[in-house]
């Protein structure tokens, strides 16, 4: 079957059609604990390059924190961002 037989398929449980939605999320979330590690970093020290508290680090990586696009393209231009177009 194809994916997109198969997701119009799911989508009609609201349950998983929620899941759904929440795989790009999880997918930014991967990414920048990948990036992260890729740079040896630590919660700490990322969240000191982009002036925020490990906890919400902490938090955005278990998926527990819904963050705004400002507190991503803080992420997104940091040194752990390897589209970063200022390194």
């Amino acid at each position: 079957m194809e994916w997109s037989k198969a997701k119009t398929i799911i989508s009609k449980n609201q349950e998983v059609s929620e899941e759904l939605k929440n795989e790009n999320e999880y997918k930014i979330i991967e990414a920048i604990i990948l990036a992260r590690k890729e740079k040896n970093l630590s919660k700490k020290e990322l969240a000191d390059l982009i002036g925020t508290k490990q906890s919400y680090i902490t938090k955005l990586e278990n998926g527990n924190y819904h963050p705004s696009i400002e507190f991503l393209n803080k992420i997104a231009m940091s040194e752990i961002s390897a589209t970063n177009p200022l390194q």
